[in-house]
């Protein structure tokens, strides 16, 4: 693929290294997605899966295409178009959520099957099991928890279970950490969990020590998959802005942590789990979405506003500010990728409470029994009823969905307001689509072409969501920063807007970028249109963005978005 980045700074990591020889051990597509098994051999939840794809003009041809370029990078455009568009169709998009708790957290409640159900029922096609990491989880809960892993994955052949866990980053707040399924997935998390984890090891405090000590967790991980004691493993820090705990120089040291060029942080929840907490009382919590109701601590970084301890549009300050974190990140020409998750404990509308039991000395809960009410005070949706993280995978197997995840073939919607997105930079003869490089001779004229397929259909609020407004937001790569707790892009902005107020179909936007002489990555949000304001960068920099979730009334289902990871194009 001839990925000569250079002095651009842009060390994709496209992984053609030993740890991808896993791509090959695809199991047999869905059953919802083959379209060679008609739907009367389809029980009930299969057909309902294939049913939600249809609507969503996701089955057909395009889809089963199993010989994909890798990245689908720097694909020559061909004058029928038809591979260039099985690149990007060809990829099986497969939606999941990384951050699920069970009855093996110490804040859970549900069997792990309970989640597994649910997350198939509502659409998902891969799931991980991310328990809180504790002394007790390292001691007995990552053991016990596997069996019921297993069962899960033999009992829902279509949807892939990871086993992970939530680590308490030393220094820093959450993540989740999961492994490619094999034999060493238990011992290789518990080894993790008992020499890395914060709590564990009583490394919370924002300490140069403990700093290093994540940086080590995630070298530990590496060394693991260089060795192959297991295929793959990833790290995604979650809900980054909520206790402002996570400073920029740290998200940038675990980003460039990749020892033997294999990395292992690849990105953060661009939007936290827990948006049911923003429903008003009487008949929600009352509360903020994601549970973003914080203020600064003693291990809060000091540049970070306050506001950023909120979310805007349901989405973390770091990803929804134009110009801010997340664009800084974008800007040095390094992949750092968004997703969006339920984090689920507790679901709001649920009629089961937690069983009984001693959790610390069997690291676990009784199985969830019949409460006799409505609990309405919960912060969480099941998976995939709200945030979806749709990823570009090249078959339907467990290093295929964690390729993609890697390379950044990821978008993110709440509320299913979108159905599909197809994302396509090209420029002499070449493409790229999502969390790819195009590279072109230096004035080479350069287009984006999305196709953004509407919503199939009434989301599980009941209600077909309308999609208003898309937004193109290009900034320049500037190169490494000197100082390492940056956290603006001066030359972000929303380039281009497009009204689209379209409910049904596909929808074809085009942005021409005219001859492009310096390297800029570009990205894409869009809305429901319900909420708004200008940007905390201004108006010439983001004229209408989210606006900031008020507590106690920030209705989920009222405020919809969808943001799309970069794609960059590298003239040289």
């Amino acid at each position: 693929m001839g990925h000569g980045h250079g002095h651009h700074h842009h060390d994709h990591d496209h992984g053609h290294d030993h740890h991808h020889d896993h791509r090959h051990e695809a199991a047999p597509l869905p059953a919802a997605f083959d379209t060679s098994v008609p739907d009367e051999e389809l029980n009930a939840e299969q057909r309902s899966r294939r049913s939600l794809l249809r609507r969503a003009g996701l089955l057909g041809a395009g889809v089963a295409a199993s010989s994909v370029l890798a990245g689908a990078v720097s694909a020559p455009a061909h004058a029928d178009d038809r591979s260039a568009r099985r690149g990007t169709k060809g990829f099986l998009w497969l939606a999941g959520d990384h951050h699920i708790h069970t009855q093996y957290s110490s804040d859970g409640k549900y069997r792990v099957v309970d989640q597994v159900r649910q997350g198939a029922r509502h659409g998902m096609d891969w799931l991980v099991i991310t328990d809180h990491g504790s002394g007790t989880h390292a001691r007995i809960g990552v053991d016990k928890v596997n069996p019921d892993i297993r069962a899960a994955r033999a009992a829902y052949e279509d949807t892939l279970v990871f086993q992970g866990l939530e680590w308490n980053i030393p220094a820093a707040e959450h993540g989740t950490v999961f492994v490619h399924p094999g034999r060493n997935e238990v011992s290789v998390l518990k080894q993790f969990e008992t020499g890395y984890d914060g709590a564990v090891r009583g490394a919370t405090g924002s300490t140069p020590a403990n700093e290093a000590l994540a940086i080590a967790g995630l070298t530990f991980l590496s060394e693991q998959v260089a060795r192959r004691k297991i295929k793959d493993a990833l790290m995604l820090a979650n809900h980054p802005a909520r206790k402002g705990i996570d400073s920029p120089h740290e998200i940038r040291a675990w980003r460039d942590t990749t020892p033997g060029g294999h990395r292992i942080a690849v990105g953060f929840e661009g939007a936290p789990g827990h948006q049911a907490g923003g429903l008003p009382e009487p008949l929600g919590p009352g509360g903020a979405r994601g549970i973003y109701n914080n203020s600064p601590g003693s291990d809060s970084f000091p540049g970070y506003p306050l506001e950023s301890y909120r979310t805007w549009g349901g989405f973390d300050w770091m990803t929804s500010t134009v110009g801010g974190l997340w664009d800084s990140l974008l800007a040095e020409g390094k992949p750092w990728w968004i997703t969006a998750n339920s984090d689920s404990h507790q679901v709001y509308g649920d009629t089961a409470v937690r069983g009984g039991g001693d959790f610390a000395a069997e690291g676990r809960y009784d199985d969830p029994v019949y409460g006799g009410r409505i609990d309405v005070t919960e912060n969480d949706f099941w998976p995939g009823y709200y945030s979806r993280t749709h990823v570009g995978a090249e078959n339907f197997s467990y290093g295929a969905v964690m390729d993609g995840i890697r390379a950044g073939r990821v978008w993110v919607d709440h509320g299913q307001l979108i159905s599909g997105l197809d994302v396509r930079v090209s420029g002499g003869s070449r493409w790229a689509t999502l969390g790819g490089a195009l590279q072109v001779k230096r004035g080479t004229r350069v287009t984006l072409t999305v196709d953004v397929t509407t919503a199939g259909g009434p989301n599980w609020a009941g209600f077909r969501p309308t999609l208003a407004r898309v937004d193109v937001v290009q900034g320049d790569v500037t190169g490494e920063v000197k100082d390492k707790d940056s956290f603006t892009a001066p030359s972000a902005r929303v380039v281009k807007s497009y009204e689209v107020n379209k409910a049904t179909g596909t929808v074809r936007l085009t942005y021409d970028l005219g001859r492009v002489d310096r390297p800029v990555y570009l990205r894409l949000r869009g809305t429901d249109g319900n909420r708004s304001a200008v940007g905390q960068m201004g108006a010439s920099v983001d004229p209408a963005g989210p606006a900031i979730d008020v507590v106690g009334d920030a209705d989920p289902w009222r405020d919809l978005w969808f943001y799309s990871n970069p794609v960059w194009v590298l003239p040289s």
